[in-house]
């Protein structure tokens, strides 16, 4: 029943391919143990290689380091490959600041990867169970996930360019322990498992017993919740990718906007997949603090009826709603003032991501149409043309308009973002008149011609 059982999976979810070479995890421990037994049991049958590996992440001193000692010999005796390594974890902790969980997972598993470049294998098999997977969701829904991650561990996944595999996710911890006693396997066991300082442990001890009291089979169904939402969050998550095209803006590695108004044409179970696919994009790695709570804060700052409104994300995220936009950046300290000379010809490339280029023109006509480009004529351009940051109170005199107007009023009229106003360019000319707030307004100072025998000065503002 047992080999039945796991080969059903392994086949369904063809986690072991002909030829495979496979790195087993192997604490010691129950889990493990029967998964390295199992697996060499079935290996001429599905032909494939196999090597263990153990980390002795040196928390329990010599207790510990008797784990890598055993591990070690039974793979000997079981005639299996195997690899160790001893890392001082806690050492690793007072310099990163990790928790204990965390710093283990991180260099257990970069161990993992060095292994398998070693030895050209193609998949990390690892022995959690159908009761971890339990434990994982119920720990991740309590605190709030959202998406694939209420969907516990996968089946199967990329790692490190392979692929990780879970082969005992359809069984439950009894079955494994079972399994044990019928081959007379004696694993190692880890004390730190019994105490209740840890979550998943209090969830173990806990609200798992309740459960399987209700439904002995309760992991099965379980591991089935979490496949159906593994594939149901992926279907809305291509969906959602495919309206998110039309919605951008903008979008660089630390800063993205949407259209409000487009996004909110967006079914909402759409919409909170858009939010979370533009967080993957600008989070580098997913803090642990954010959770579903935060795309309903986003969903409701949006619907706000102010024209301006903003959340705090972890990690210095702010999502800032201006007007009909959603601007995502992270925080950064206020924009550096600046005062630049702009040389004739030039560029001069300015901290918002846009340039300025300067040049000299005669008998030519370039593109005047819009706020992009500015033209002046030589005699009347009171050299030399100075760039700046805004200063408060200042107005300009806007063609068209027959007086003046302060740049805040302009910003607000044109709904620039108060986050870009500070690191928006000015150009003066040498009486500090503003003639050109570029992309947006240009003074009387332009000229309509140009054409003549005086040459003329073309200003340019464009992505640098």
């Amino acid at each position: 029943m047992f080999k039945r059982k796991v080969l059903d999976f392994i086949y369904q979810w063809d986690l072991l391919p002909k030829d495979a070479r496979v790195l087993v995890g192997v604490s010691g421990g129950p889990d493990s143990l029967a998964l390295l037994h199992f697996l060499r049991s079935i290996q001429r049958e599905l032909h494939f290689e196999m090597v263990a590996a153990h980390v002795d992440h040196m928390f329990r001193a010599e207790e510990s380091y008797q784990d890598l000692l055993f591990v070690e010999q039974i793979c000997k005796q079981w005639k299996v490959p195997f690899e160790g390594r001893r890392i001082d974890v806690p050492e690793k902790m007072a310099i990163t600041g990790e928790s204990t969980q965390s710093a283990a997972r991180r260099l257990r598993y970069s161990f993992f990867e060095e292994v398998m470049a070693k030895r050209g294998l193609t998949t990390l098999a690892l022995g959690h169970h159908g009761d971890d997977q339990m434990e994982t969701m119920l720990m991740r829904i309590t605190r709030g996930a959202s998406g694939t991650a209420r969907a516990g561990m996968p089946v199967k996944r990329p790692f490190a360019g392979r692929s990780l595999i879970r082969p005992f996710l359809i069984l439950s911890k009894d079955e494994i322990l079972a399994y044990t006693e019928q081959h007379s396997l004696e694993p190692r066991i880890d004390p730190s498992n019994a105490k209740d300082a840890y979550l998943r442990n209090r969830f173990r001890h806990s609200v798992l017993p309740f459960l399987k009291s209700e439904n002995k089979n309760a992991h099965e169904h379980y591991q089935r919740f979490s496949e159906e939402l593994y594939e149901d969050e992926q279907f809305l998550l291509e969906a959602a990718e495919k309206r998110l095209k039309k919605v951008w803006n903008s979008k660089t590695p630390h800063y993205a906007s949407i259209d409000i108004r487009s996004f909110q044409t967006v079914p909402k179970p759409l919409q909170r997949r858009m939010i979370q696919l533009i967080l993957k994009y600008l989070y580098i790695e997913r803090p642990s603090s954010l959770s579903a709570l935060h795309i309903d804060q986003l969903l409701a700052l949006f619907l706000r009826p102010q024209s301006s409104a903003e959340l705090h994300l972890p990690e210095g995220l702010i999502v800032e709603k201006s007007y009909d936009n959603a601007i995502f950046r992270f925080f950064q300290p206020k924009s550096p003032k600046y005062y630049l000379t702009l040389n004739i010809p030039g560029e001069i490339i300015l901290p918002n991501g846009y340039k300025i280029k300067a040049h000299y023109i005669e008998e030519e006509n370039p593109d005047q149409s819009g706020n992009h480009s500015f033209i002046l004529k030589t005699p009347k351009a009171k050299l030399p043309l100075i760039i700046r940051t805004r200063k408060d109170g200042d107005r300009m005199s806007v063609k068209g308009l027959g007086g003046t107007k302060k740049l805040k009023d302009i910003f607000i009229n044109e709904k620039i973002p108060k986050a870009e106003r500070d690191a928006w360019p000015v150009v003066l000319n040498h009486k500090e008149e503003i003639i050109w707030l570029p992309g947006l307004k240009k003074s009387a100072e332009e000229s309509d011609e140009t054409h003549g025998e005086q040459s003329f000065i073309y200003l340019e503002y464009r992505k640098a």
